[in-house]
C-alpha cells in the first residue's frame, strides 16, 4: 500500500480511562475481528491483565479502514499501558508512531499519568488527538474535562472529540480524525532496510519473534538479516502482520508495522531498540532506538526449591525478552542460597514480574522486600553504586551517601489536600507547587468528593520513602480519589546510615539495610521485636540487637530453653541439686560463648517477604 495511506498511532491515557474498550470499538468498526470472537478488552489477552483490569503489555494490530470518500487506509494501532511502572512500554510505542489518541475519562478528568504520557508524546513530536471518553456515564462532565484539556495542553476547543468507548458513540468521527490529522509515515521505501524493534517474544519453533516498525526499505521471507548493535545474523523465517493474531504475508514495506521470526535461539542476541537491516546490503546508520531506563526498585528472587535455580534463570531470560525493562544478575547469600538480584521500574512492575514467572513459566519463587540503589563517594575520591546494603563500605571510608529522589505529582479532590500534604511531609517530602485544575462543581448537591475542585500537588521525595506503603497510605487518606505519578530527579546526599542486625554480637548481612538516621531507631526497634518472635529459642540466651556501626540502638533478648535437670532427683541432699544446677549454668555459659545461632529460612522469608498490596 502507498505510504500516504498508512497511519501509525497509539492510545495513551491514565490507568482505567477506557483505552482497551475504545480499542475494541475501533476493531469492530473496521471489521478486524470476527464479531463471534469479540470479547471485552480484546487486546488484553494475558490472564493477569484481565484479572487486574489493566494493560501490562503494548499490543500492535493492523486495521483496514475505508474512508467515507472511498479511499482505503491502513491503520496500525498500538495499545499502551496506563500505569506509571510501564511507561517504558509507552515510550517504545510512541517511537513507532506519528500520532497518539489522548484519552481522558469524562467523570475523572485529567490525572497524573495523563499529563506524563502527553508530555512524553509531545517530546516524541507526535500529533495528539484529544478524546473525552465515557460520556455515557451519569457522573460524566464532558465540557468541564474538555476545558481542562484546553487549559492544560493548549488544545483548541474544536479539536476535542467526545466519545463513548462502551456504546461506540463518536467513534466513527474519531476514525475520520485519525486519517485527517495524523501524518503518513516518513521514510525511504527504496533505501536499505532499517526496521526498529519495539517488542519481542520467544517461540520454541521460530526462535525470537520481533515486532518491528519498518522505517526504510522492505523485508521479505528468506532475507538474510543483520542486527546492527550486536552484529548477529539471522534469517527471516516468517514475515507478517498482526490482526491481532499473526498473519504471514511474506513481506513488509516502509511505514508498515508487523513481525519477523528471526530463528535466533539465544534471547540475548536480540534486543528491543535494535535496528534490523539486510546482511547483503546493510544500512550505514542504525535508528536512534530507545533511552535505556535504569531500574528504580531492587529485590532478590530465590527459587522456593533449590533445584529450580536453572529453571528460574531460563524463565528470567525469556521474560526479559518480552519485558526489556527487567534486569537481573546472580547473587548468593548464606541465608537463602542462590538467586538473582533484579531491578524493576516500580512496585507494580515487581509484582507483575513475580506473578508472570509463577504463572507463565511455572517457577515457584520467593521475593525479598524492595530496596533502592545508592551512590557512595569514598574519602579517596572514588564513587561506587551500591544496590545491596551488604556491599556498603565501612563507615570510616565513606564521605557521603546519595539516595535517589523522585518528583511526584498527586492529583486529589480539594478536601483531602491537608491529609495528603501531611503524609508527604512525614516521608521527608519537599513542596514545589500547588495548582487548581478545575473549579468545584455541584456544591450543596452531594457529599461525593468527585465534585470537589481538583488540586495538583508537586513534591520532591526520596524514592525509598515511596516504596514503604506510600501508595496505600495515599489511597487511604484520600478515600481512593488521589492519583500518583512520579519521575526520577537524581541523587542527593543525606544523613544515611547502614542499620545492622546482630545475633549474639555477630552481624547478619542479609538483614542489613540503609536508612535515614532520624528513622533508624524506629525501624531498628520494630525489626528486633519481630525477630524475637521469629527465631526459635536456643539452649542459651540470644541477644538480638540493631546497631549503627559500633553503637547499639535497640535490643531484645530471646530467653533460653530450660531443661529440668532436677527431674531425676528423688529427695537426697540439697548439695546434689546445687551441683547439677551449677553444672547446667556452666554449660549455658560455654554454649553462649561458642554456640551458633542458626536463623531458619522460614524466619528470613517471614521477615523479608512482602505481600502484594492492591
Amino acid at each position: 500500500m502507498d505510504t500516504r495511506c498508512i497511519r501509525n498511532f497509539c492510545i495513551i491515557a491514565h490507568i482505567d480511562h477506557g483505552k482497551s474498550t475504545l480499542a475494541d470499538r475501533l476493531l469492530e468498526l473496521t471489521g478486524t475481528v470476527d464479531p463471534r470472537q469479540m470479547t471485552a478488552q480484546f487486546l488484553d489477552q494475558m490472564d493477569l491483565e484481565r484479572e487486574r483490569g489493566i494493560t501490562i503489555k503494548g499490543k500492535a494490530v493492523r486495521m483496514l479502514y475505508r474512508h467515507p470518500s472511498g479511499q482505503d487506509y491502513q491503520l496500525n494501532l498500538i495499545d499502551t499501558p496506563g500505569h506509571v511502572d510501564f511507561s517504558y512500554e509507552v515510550s517504545r510505542a510512541l517511537a513507532a508512531c506519528e500520532g497518539a489518541i489522548l484519552v481522558v475519562d469524562a467523570s475523572q478528568g485529567i490525572q497524573a499519568q495523563t499529563i506524563a504520557n502527553a508530555y512524553l508524546a509531545i517530546a516524541n513530536d507526535l500529533v495528539l488527538i484529544p478524546v473525552v471518553n465515557k460520556i455515557d456515564l451519569p457522573t460524566a462532565e464532558p465540557q468541564r474535562v474538555a476545558q481542562e484539556l484546553v487549559q492544560t495542553f493548549g488544545f483548541r476547543p474544536e479539536e476535542v472529540l467526545f466519545v463513548s468507548g462502551k456504546e461506540g458513540t463518536g467513534v466513527p468521527r474519531l476514525l475520520e480524525a485519525i486519517v485527517q490529522r495524523i501524518p503518513p509515515p516518513r521514510g525511504n521505501p527504496d533505501g536499505p532496510l532499517r526496521a526498529l524493534i519495539f517488542d519481542s517474544r520467544y517461540d520454541p519453533y521460530k526462535g525470537v519473534v520481533v515486532v518491528v516498525r519498518i522505517v526504510d526499505g522492505a523485508v521479505r521471507t528468506g532475507d538474510r538479516l543483520l542486527l546492527m548493535s550486536t552484529g548477529v545474523q539471522g534469517e527471516a523465517l516468517e514475515v507478517g502482520i498482526l490482526r491481532p493474531q499473526p498473519v504471514p504475508t511474506g513481506h513488509l514495506h516502509a511505514g508498515e508495522v508487523g513481525y519477523i521470526a528471526t530463528g535466533l535461539k539465544q534471547v540475548r542476541e536480540c534486543r528491543v531498540g535494535d535496528t534490523i537491516t539486510l546482511a547483503n546490503s546493510p544500512a550505514r546508520q542504525p535508528l536512534p532506538g530507545y533511552q535505556h531506563l535504569k531500574p528504580m526498585v531492587f529485590a532478590s528472587l530465590y527459587p522456593a526449591e533449590g533445584e529450580s535455580y536453572e529453571n528460574l534463570r531460563s524463565a528470567l531470560e525469556r521474560l526479559q525478552l518480552n519485558d526489556a525493562s527487567l534486569q537481573f544478575e546472580p547473587e548468593n547469600t548464606p541465608a537463602l542460597g542462590a538467586g538473582f538480584r533484579c531491578g524493576f521500574l516500580g512496585l507494580l512492575h515487581m509484582e507483575i514480574v513475580q506473578e508472570r514467572l509463577e504463572r507463565e513459566y511455572g517457577v515457584n519463587i520467593v521475593i525479598t522486600a524492595p530496596s533502592v540503589a545508592y551512590q557512595v563517594r569514598l574519602r579517596n575520591g572514588k564513587e561506587m553504586r551500591v544496590e545491596s546494603p551488604a556491599d556498603l563500605p565501612p563507615a570510616g571510608e565513606i564521605q557521603e551517601i546519595r539516595e535517589p529522589w523522585v518528583e511526584i505529582t498527586v492529583i486529589t479532590p480539594a478536601r483531602f489536600v491537608g491529609a495528603v500534604m501531611e503524609l508527604v511531609r512525614e516521608r521527608r517530602g519537599v513542596f514545589r507547587k500547588m495548582d487548581y485544575l478545575s473549579p468545584a462543581t455541584g456544591q450543596g448537591l452531594s457529599d461525593n468528593p468527585a465534585y470537589d475542585a481538583r488540586v495538583l500537588l508537586e513534591y520532591e521525595l526520596p524514592l525509598a520513602e515511596l516504596l514503604a506503603d506510600f501508595y496505600d497510605r495515599l489511597k487511604s487518606s484520600s478515600q481512593g480519589y488521589a492519583y500518583l505519578d512520579y519521575s526520577f530527579l537524581g541523587y542527593r546526599a543525606g544523613p544515611l546510615v547502614r542499620l545492622d542486625i546482630l545475633l549474639n554480637n555477630k552481624p547478619v548481612e542479609a538483614l542489613s539495610f540503609i536508612v535515614h538516621r532520624d528513622k533508624a531507631y524506629e525501624q531498628g526497634r520494630a525489626l528486633v521485636e519481630r525477630l524475637r518472635h521469629l527465631i526459635p529459642r536456643q539452649l542459651f540466651e540470644v541477644a538480638v540487637q540493631a546497631a549503627i556501626g559500633s553503637r547499639v540502638i535497640a535490643r531484645e533478648t530471646i530467653r533460653p530453653l530450660r531443661k529440668d535437670v532436677l527431674a531425676k532427683c528423688y529427695g537426697g541432699d540439697v548439695t546434689r541439686k546445687r551441683k547439677l544446677l551449677e553444672k547446667q549454668a556452666e554449660g549455658k555459659k560455654r554454649l553462649k560463648r561458642i554456640g551458633q545461632v542458626e536463623v531458619p529460612q522460614e524466619a528470613f522469608l517471614a521477615l523479608l517477604r512482602r505481600e502484594p498490596k492492591g
